[in-house]
């Protein structure tokens, strides 16, 4: 098997002029060219010296994608301990995600069918990086920053129903709640900018940076010789190749955390069934959302003990599936349920933005809101969308845990029996490994489970392969 598109991908030094930084991306393919990327981001508020290494992280975060198709990936800078060992933990994990997402498990429409392993060649030392991350040297940790305030929360935020209803129930709640925006420069920004304006407008603790990152990674397709020549006129459902995606967004947004001294980052990752074997052949793999996943929350935790001391990591949806996102945004925040675009081509009518109705997050948002009893207009959706739905859903392009689109099915009155066994998805769900409701700092723990169990059935937890109704443990609600 010969994924090799490059011999190497180098990261130039971050150059800052004012509220702007650059840094250059040069690869050397295997032909021997020297493709170069101007990667750039745009602050409102501009990121000073001191944050230096947080830039040089955002530049590297998305090279990890690239560990399977390159020799070395060399960072033209000096990087801290804890900064190398976490890029080589990311490499690891996204490698192999991408391995057995992007190349094994489903057709890739992007990817030249010789390049595709064959079953032989579906081996952990196959799923590894290639490529060695190099770096001008190694040197100690010093804190980034280490003044922060424990009440200030900032939401990474997209548009999508978990950031808008993560944002409202902390302002509820009285935390000081910061709605901050990644705007990449193409048509991804669109789904976002229903919200953005609307915050931007009513919210002064709103931010976005700017970038070109999404024109890099069509970059470093046109590089790559297992990909086709016209991957521009494809149009699927997901990503060619990319799966770390949320870290690049976390190191873009992390020198707004330093300036305003904000305490804790919400991702807003709900409730996956972890039943489903994460093992394919012996490799470990996330499904692709690693970086949705309390593991990387955890990770992200340990660098912050070493670079940011007092900075915290975490989702407030985590126990909850995303019909119940949906059910508390739509009936305890309608305000906020109408900015909400979930959709991977929204469209422009006469200024206003809608939905497609038809892409695989338009299935479940839809799916959702009749569930849930809403009216889908709120958000854009015409009648002709709810009316095809049931067949759209029969395609199966769906992305959705299985008990999940069953219980909506049948609320959705798609679908005419129960299975007594997906009621959990109604419940707030308690599984240490993977949605641990004591990783909720304790001075917000409370306040948030009053308002998610007024929406909910009661608690479960995870009995061997089946989830089990449980009464609501009184610890939950005291500090660690």
């Amino acid at each position: 098997m010969n994924l090799q598109c490059f011999e190497s991908i180098a990261v130039s030094e971050p150059m800052l002029r004012g509220n702007s930084v650059e840094t250059k991306i040069s690869c050397i393919n295997t032909a021997g060219e020297q493709p170069l990327f101007p990667l750039r981001f745009k602050y409102e508020e501009p990121p000073s010296q001191k944050q230096l290494a947080l830039l040089r992280l955002a530049s590297v975060m998305p090279l990890l994608n690239y560990g399977l198709f390159t020799r070395e990936i060399r960072l033209e800078w000096q990087v801290s301990k804890a900064d190398f060992s976490l890029l080589n933990d990311l490499f690891d994990v996204f490698s192999k995600d991408i391995f057995i997402n992007k190349l094994v498990r489903k057709k890739n429409p992007y990817v030249l069918p010789q390049f595709i392993p064959s079953a032989t060649e579906v081996t952990e030392a196959n799923s590894r990086p290639m490529a060695k991350i190099v770096s001008a040297s190694i040197v100690e940790d010093v804190p980034i920053s280490s003044e922060f305030n424990e009440n200030a929360c900032g939401v990474l935020s997209s548009g999508g129903k978990e950031s808008l209803l993560t944002y409202a129930m902390l302002k509820e709640i009285g935390a000081e709640v910061h709605s901050l925006y990644v705007n990449e420069s193409g048509g991804h920004w669109r789904t976002a900018l229903p919200a953005y304006r609307h915050f931007k407008e009513n919210y002064p603790n709103t931010a976005r940076v700017w970038t070109n990152v999404d024109r890099f990674y069509t970059f470093m397709l046109d590089q790559m010789r297992i990909i086709r020549k016209d991957h521009r006129e494809i149009w699927a459902d997901t990503y060619p190749i990319r799966l770390c995606i949320f870290p690049v967004y976390v190191f873009l947004l992390l020198p707004i955390f330093a300036n305003r001294m904000i305490g804790n980052i919400l991702i807003g990752s709900e409730f996956d069934d972890p039943r489903m074997s994460s093992y394919f052949e012996g490799i470990r793999h996330f499904f692709g959302v690693y970086d949705q996943t309390q593991d990387f929350d955890v990770r992200m935790e340990q660098w912050f003990s070493k670079r940011m001391p007092g900075m915290r990591q975490w989702s407030a949806v985590r126990t909850i599936s995303g019909m119940i996102v949906e059910r508390i945004l739509t009936i305890r925040y309608p305000e906020m349920a109408r900015l909400q675009r979930s959709c991977h081509s929204c469209r422009f009518n006469h200024g206003d933005l809608f939905p497609c109705g038809k892409c695989s997050k338009c299935q479940g948002v839809l799916l959702f809101l009749l569930a849930n009893n809403v009216d889908p207009s709120i958000m854009g959706y015409s009648e002709k969308d709810v009316l095809v739905l049931p067949a759209r859903i029969a395609e199966g392009n769906l992305r959705l845990d299985e008990d999940e689109k069953n219980y909506s099915l049948f609320l959705a009155k798609l679908l005419p029996n129960l299975n007594q066994e997906t009621g959990h998805i109604e419940t707030i769900h308690l599984n240490k490994p993977t949605s641990d409701l004591q990783l909720l700092p304790a001075h917000f723990r409370s306040s948030l489970l009053e308002i998610l169990t007024k929406y909910t059935k009661g608690f479960s937890a995870l009995k061997g392969e089946s989830w089990v109704a449980m009464p609501e443990p009184a610890e939950l609600t005291k500090a660690p």
